[in-house]
């Protein structure tokens, strides 16, 4: 009778892990196939994983927010490290996504139409003679196929490249695909 309750608790165990699994994938694939869209423009940082292969560290021109454009900012800028942020992103005339407003927290109210809030957390700020916050945004990299990583950092330094991400209602975002200018290079599958 034991050896019966053994087999089926090992059961039991994997169909959790395999329910548990499948919410973590299903909630990414949803992201990918009904967020947002945006083109973030990105610059180079490091292009190896020694475990997973080559890719590109993103640096955003969104990464670093102003302390002005922030809603409701503690009078001396300060704010805590890990704070979530919401920066709101509307599309300027390059076909890029760049910072309007941000509030901590939470969203300060529905954005308009043309308008996305994406959530980031506060990793280091205020800083610079402008006060800004450094701000992750969980999408800062992107695997390539093994021995491209270092070419791409060299082209990113040539030329303007972007991602394509796609942005959740609550603010979640996940990369669609690398672009060289508006070209896509690599596309991320759904699954």
């Amino acid at each position: 009778m034991s050896g019966q309750r053994l087999v089926l608790a090992a059961v039991v165990l994997a169909l959790v892990q395999i329910g548990f699994l499948s919410w973590i994938i299903m909630g990414r694939a949803a992201v990918l196939r009904n967020g947002q869209e945006v083109v973030l423009k990105v610059e180079p940082i490091d292009p190896r994983d020694l475990l997973r292969g080559d890719y590109v560290v993103l640096n955003y021109e969104i990464r670093n927010v102003p302390v002005a454009i922030v809603s409701n900012a503690p009078s001396d800028g300060d704010a805590a490290r890990d704070t979530p942020i919401f920066v709101r992103l509307g599309k300027d005339d390059d076909g890029y996504w760049r910072a309007r407003s941000a509030s901590l927290r939470a969203p300060a109210g529905q954005p308009t139409a043309g308008e996305v809030d994406i959530r980031g957390i506060i990793t280091s700020g205020p800083f610079g003679s402008e006060l800004a916050y450094n701000v992750g945004y969980g999408i800062d990299r992107f695997y390539v196929p093994e021995g491209e990583g270092r070419a791409i950092e060299t082209d990113m330094r040539e030329r303007p490249f972007g991602v394509l991400a796609a942005i959740a209602q609550d603010g979640t975002a996940q990369i669609k695909a690398l672009l060289d200018g508006q070209t896509p290079l690599y596309e991320e599958p759904l699954y």
